[in-house]
């Protein structure tokens, strides 16, 4: 009983027909979301010529969808609320997100018992897929997920080496331009900002600023390297040390434009004038960037195209598991303001 006849058209049939992936004709069966109407318009003609009838017993084993993507922060501080960064990310994810009728949860997790419990909360079926962020060198909760076989994509990486599917930026690239640009400038005593240097992000741009010097024939000195954790108050401590130790510096980049800020603050304290005396460059384009006094040149990432690119990498994975993991890398761009 219930067992189709030799002649009855199967799913994979219909995939081939509609020329579309298996899952993809599922995802239509149930009407979930994340489809292309073109799509599932071709899926639903395939089913129509082919006389195809869903097996209603295994649709409601396999067909359990919570239409819901969980936005996991792994940063232990509660801060991060207010950095233009997480704001803007959400805001990016959100949008890409309003035309497939699916939900974003924000789960923080900080502890080794919080990962094991989203783990088990997300194997529970509660979620369709994960979007991580903010992850620091190390952290195993990306590796627990791509054991447990669940739908996941990093915004950054953790390292070089990072397996899981993660979309970034050309950060090495991005910090190369902005250095090379002070260098254009006639700058010779050039520093940086740094992020937290146990993420990777942090470490590219650090390489970037290294590179750009090197190519200028520059053996940049450890004492012109100051360590920062993305905030105003680190980067305008950071820059104070900088100043310190090097009265002599003329150009700065600082690994984001919260940390710019804080290092114009510095400046400002120490009676530096921006450009004229010191030039300062950022990195995100935040609106930020244009309310700084000056208006911060800094780097721009291209934060919309990453959302987008997240949830689409997130969707396809959903809709027809791939065997490959997908590394998707955003060129950035020099957007040139009064700082530099």
């Amino acid at each position: 009983m219930g067992r189709r006849r030799p002649d009855t058209p199967t799913l994979e049939e219909v995939a081939a027909h509609a020329g579309v992936g298996r899952g993809t004709v599922s995802r239509v069966i149930n009407n979930a979301a994340g489809v292309k109407d073109s799509t599932r318009r071709s899926v639903q003609q395939a089913i129509a010529e082919l006389g195809y009838v869903p097996n209603l017993a295994a649709r409601s084993l396999a067909g359990r969808r919570t239409d819901a993507v969980a936005l996991v922060l792994t940063e232990p501080e509660w801060r991060v609320f207010a950095e233009p960064f997480f704001s803007e990310i959400v805001r990016s994810l959100g949008d890409a997100l309003t035309d497939t009728g699916m939900q974003l949860m924000l789960t923080l997790v900080r502890s080794d018992d919080e990962r094991q419990r989203f783990l088990e909360y997300a194997r529970g079926g509660r979620v369709d897929g994960v979007l991580l962020m903010s992850v620091h060198e190390g952290d195993r909760l990306p590796d627990m997920l791509a054991e447990a076989r669940l739908p996941t994509v990093m915004l950054g990486r953790r390292s070089g080496d990072e397996y899981v599917s993660y979309v970034d930026a050309d950060n090495v690239g991005g910090a190369r331009s902005a250095v090379s640009h002070l260098l254009s400038q006639g700058r010779t005593a050039i520093a940086t900002v740094t992020g937290p240097l146990d993420m990777y992000v942090a470490r590219c741009r650090l390489r970037g600023y290294r590179d750009a010097l090197a190519l200028a024939g520059l053996n940049g000195e450890p004492s012109l390297v100051a360590e920062s954790d993305f905030t105003e108050d680190s980067g305008r401590r950071a820059m104070a040390q900088l100043l310190e130790r090097h009265p002599e510096i003329d150009g700065v980049l600082a690994a984001s434009d919260t940390t710019a800020a804080g290092a114009l603050r510095a400046l400002r304290a120490a009676g530096r004038r921006v450009p004229e005396d010191v030039a300062v460059i950022g990195f995100d384009d935040f609106p930020l960037a244009e309310r700084t006094k000056p208006p911060l040149t800094t780097v721009r990432q291209p934060l919309e195209e990453m959302g987008r690119a997240m949830i689409r990498l997130l969707l396809e994975d959903m809709e027809e598991p791939s065997v490959a993991y997908r590394h998707v890398i955003l060129r950035t761009e020099l957007v040139v303001r009064e700082s530099a």
